[in-house]
């Protein structure tokens, strides 16, 4: 436990920007599976949609320290391919 009063105010920052980061990293880690799911239906249309929108995240996400830039960069390059290769096979 914090005894002076700048360590109790770190704790309390730090639980909030954990719960913060726990939600946008859950918010961005679905909305993969939606893309992933879409491609998996053959739904290319909602796929492509659903890409933009993990773009956007992935890209926040990146600049935000809350996952590695490049790794915010290979998950949307992995997507990309995953689609590519849905719409020639379709």
């Amino acid at each position: 436990m914090p005894n002076s009063a700048s360590a109790k105010k770190r704790l309390r920052q730090n639980d909030v920007r954990r719960l913060r980061n726990k939600a946008s990293r859950s918010s961005v880690r679905t909305q993969i599976k939606k893309v992933r799911q879409a491609v998996a239906d053959g739904d290319i249309t909602k796929a492509e949609e659903e890409f933009l929108l993990v773009t956007k995240k992935l890209d926040k996400a990146g600049a935000g320290n809350l996952i590695h830039p490049n790794k915010a960069a290979r998950s949307k390059s992995r997507l990309s391919n995953m689609i590519k290769k849905a719409k020639a096979a379709s």
